[in-house]
């Protein structure tokens, strides 16, 4: 039982009486019913609560609907969001993305963590520069398993969480600590956190081993983002139980392709092969292509028990030593995978094509095909540098194709980023030895231009089939017929105007007054910087400013790619939607129907979560084998680039490796350094150095935290390439010379603003 209260304790009680009320916001209390349950017995003390209510009052908080008789006021000043803590241990709420963030001081957060779905209440006063409020409830937790460590003894035992989003640690009963020792990196489950409790209380339902071994961090990984380990047993055996063998009967039903030539190109470690090409030449001179799919809607039925757990897993998740696929072995690599030299079935898209790459006649369906070659992609790129190689003349024919479709998505407004993907070599034991990187050469984009005709024209076919929305009643249909499609909303127009403004200051410009306008002036300035000094920090801007793709069935068109109708049909082994869209396909083209809107939408929210959640572990695990590689390397210079500005410091991507570390503004002790917002830098106050995004540094490797998966690095000196970025005060960089850049944060003092 608490103690009573006394007047020392309490001289203000306007949060507890404000949470009575709203925890019994369906009932009238007076002044003495709230301090009963507050256990206050002292008559003089329950003045304290009479000068509450007048506050509470006062602020329309409470409403008096009776002499004497306050009950909680609902209503505006409520709202509901996703928490998004920062390390400080105070938060943000994120609203909707029009919304300014609501920010959440330390203290105020109830017994909410990172990534729950809450209700706020605002604070009257807040205006719209900065929101501020408190949590008054956890209305869906986001996850209640997290990874840690324990720190055991022989009276307790907590887990410190790995993740720097969580605030607290986790009260472990000793019962409850499956056998896990001091230092020992668990999983832990939570259980409950009381009102009133310091700590949420948790079992440890995995010990995982010991901080820094390959397997251990591997596996937590893992653990944090709840991917799992293996398929259930009864999963593994529906997958082998599914017959294979391909009949004449259902060879009878399809095209037939296997006499045409026809080749899978894939990495070259590739197992599961969802897509192959074919090639033949027409009488008339045309090119017809096929675009080959998996077809494993054929072997995999709606709502049987392995696509249940398709559908919940959504897509492959590729870490840096491993898959974990979507479904079962024996489909992705074996049955489904379209391995040269065998029949296999396939859900195909196929094009005749001038030498043009213009579509004069398209056709889709199920078909058999026959694999007669399995190319990597290097492959193929020596192929079409030196016109010699296997299937040379139809390789060479398809890349002079993909190329002509390449140009007209340019001109129809696709925006093009390199694209540079992080590997490692790993030892036996799963210790990094080397980085690579894989870049989009012609081979790449051969199979990505062909991919993307048939996803297009996919979509574009659904969505004519599609009946015409009823205008007076929008959701009339939400029964009937829908199409998945894969959506990119165009960036905000305040985006494109912060852009534009900045890119003004290094002589460019970007011409926003229209969709294709807009992106044509982006892809004009991605070229027109390269290798300039400011490359760096205009292209890292410009993805930024860009907004994510997704699911949905609501179609916007895909702003990134230029299409107005856009799916994703050709990689049904390893992303759910895929399946959804074949199944849509087949329904039409057999006049029927798959599935509603409803549960379209619902499968296709589920799906971009798990992809976003598949996103942050592949990162995660790139993260983690970046800081075991340079572990050893504590002390040595190298070269980097600055990739982002905050108020707590620099982070720089080193050059050779691609390794990002933090450069914390109060390790910066050469000068005194000032944080300017607006211009992504920092401006030293004595020596007028500037490091600004994108900026060529010598970094030095200060220290690399195996259990953060963090590195933290020293400033050394700008380098001679850079030398420009010293003059950026003179050539404009402070615009506004009335405007007084923030002091940089030395630590532990709480954001002023969160950006994302």
């Amino acid at each position: 039982m608490a103690k009573k209260k006394s007047k020392s304790q309490h001289p203000s009680l306007y949060n507890e009486v404000l949470d009575v009320l709203k925890h019994n916001e369906s009932k009238l209390l007076n002044y003495r019913q709230i301090s009963t349950m507050l256990e206050i017995t002292e008559e003089s003390d329950r003045l304290y609560v009479i000068e509450a209510l007048e506050e509470l009052l006062s602020k329309d908080m409470v409403t008096e609907k009776e002499p004497g008789k306050f009950q909680f006021k609902s209503g505006d000043n409520y709202v509901n969001g996703i928490i998004d803590f920062v390390s400080t241990g105070g938060a943000y709420v994120v609203t909707s993305p029009t919304e300014k963030d609501i920010f959440i001081a330390k203290g105020k957060t109830k017994d909410a963590l990172h990534g729950d779905t809450v209700k706020v209440m605002l604070n009257p006063s807040y205006d719209k520069r900065q929101r501020e409020g408190v949590i008054t409830q956890v209305i869906q937790r986001k996850r209640t398993d997290f990874v840690g460590i324990a720190q055991v003894n022989a009276k307790n035992c907590f887990v410190v969480p790995d993740s720097n989003k969580l605030h607290v640690d986790f009260f472990i009963p000793l019962s409850k600590t499956k056998g896990a020792k001091n230092g020992q990196k668990v999983l832990v489950k939570l259980t409950s956190w009381g009102a009133g409790e310091a700590n949420p209380m948790a079992e440890i339902t995995e010990v995982l081993g010991y901080p820094g071994a390959h397997t251990t961090e591997m596996h937590a990984i893992m653990a944090e983002y709840g991917l799992p380990e293996h398929f259930p047993d009864e999963i593994e055996a529906a997958a082998k139980g599914i017959l294979t063998e391909i009949t004449e009967e259902e060879i009878a039903k399809r095209r037939d392709f296997r006499k045409v030539t026809t080749f899978t190109i894939d990495p070259h470690d590739a197992k599961d092969f969802d897509d192959a090409l074919s090639f033949k030449k027409l009488e008339n001179g045309n090119i017809e292509v096929g675009v080959h799919i998996a077809d494993v809607t054929h072997y995999v039925k709606p709502h049987d028990i392995i696509d249940e757990e398709g559908l919940e897993r959504a897509t492959s998740v590729y870490l840096v030593d491993r898959v974990i696929p979507m479904l079962p072995e024996v489909l992705s690599n074996f049955v489904c995978s379209l391995r040269p030299h065998e029949e296999k079935l396939c859900f195909s898209a196929v094009f005749e094509m001038d030498e043009h790459a213009n579509v004069v006649n398209e056709w889709f369906g199920k078909t058999v095909i026959f694999s007669d070659r399995r190319f990597a992609y290097e492959e193929v790129q020596t192929i079409i540098e030196t016109g010699e190689g296997d299937y040379k003349e139809e390789i060479l024919m398809l890349d002079k194709l993909a190329k002509k479709l390449r140009a007209e998505r340019t001109k129809d407004g696709s925006i093009f980023f390199d694209k540079e993907e992080v590997k490692f070599n790993l030892d036996a034991d799963g210790t990094p030895t080397g980085v690579y990187f894989k870049v989009q050469k012609d081979s790449n984009k051969l199979i990505e231009d062909f991919m993307l005709l048939a996803n297009r024209q996919v979509a574009t076919v659904l969505s004519k089939a599609m009946p015409k929305k009823n205008e007076k009643n929008p959701t009339k249909s939400s029964k009937g017929p829908a199409v998945v499609y894969r959506v990119h909303d165009s960036p905000s127009s305040d985006k494109l105007t912060d852009l534009n403004n900045f890119v003004h200051k290094f002589g460019y410009a970007l011409n926003v007054q229209s969709k294709q306008s807009t992106t044509q002036s982006i892809n004009k300035l991605l070229v027109d910087v390269k290798g300039k000094p400011e490359a760096g920090t205009i292209e890292i801007l410009a993805i930024r400013s860009m907004p994510k793709a997704i699911y949905t069935t609501e179609n916007i068109g895909h702003y990134g790619l230029g299409f107005d109708y856009y799916t994703h049909f050709t990689s049904p082994i390893r992303r759910y939607p895929d399946m959804m869209v074949h199944r849509l396909l087949e329904a039409y083209l057999k006049h029927t129907q798959y599935s509603n809107a409803e549960e379209l939408e619902l499968f296709s929210k589920h799906s971009s979560a798990r992809e976003k959640v598949a996103a942050e572990a592949e990162r995660a695990s790139i993260k983690y084998k970046q800081v075991e590689f340079l572990k050893d390397k504590v002390g040595n210079v190298f070269e980097a680039m600055i990739s982002g500005v905050t108020e707590w410091g620099l982070y720089a991507e080193i050059i050779e490796n691609k390794c990002e570390g933090l450069i914390r503004a109060r390790d910066m002790k050469d000068d005194f350094y000032t944080y300017d917002e607006d211009n992504y830098c920092y401006v030293g106050r004595n020596t007028k150095k500037v490091f600004a995004l994108g900026d060529k540094v010598l970094i030095e490797i200060k220290a690399a935290d195996m259990i953060r998966k963090q590195l933290d690095f020293l400033l050394v000196d700008t380098i001679s390439e850079n030398e420009a970025s010293h003059n950026r005060v003179e050539r404009g960089v402070r615009t506004n010379p009335n405007k007084r850049p923030k002091k940089a944060q030395k630590g532990g003092s709480k954001p002023k603003k969160r950006r994302r």
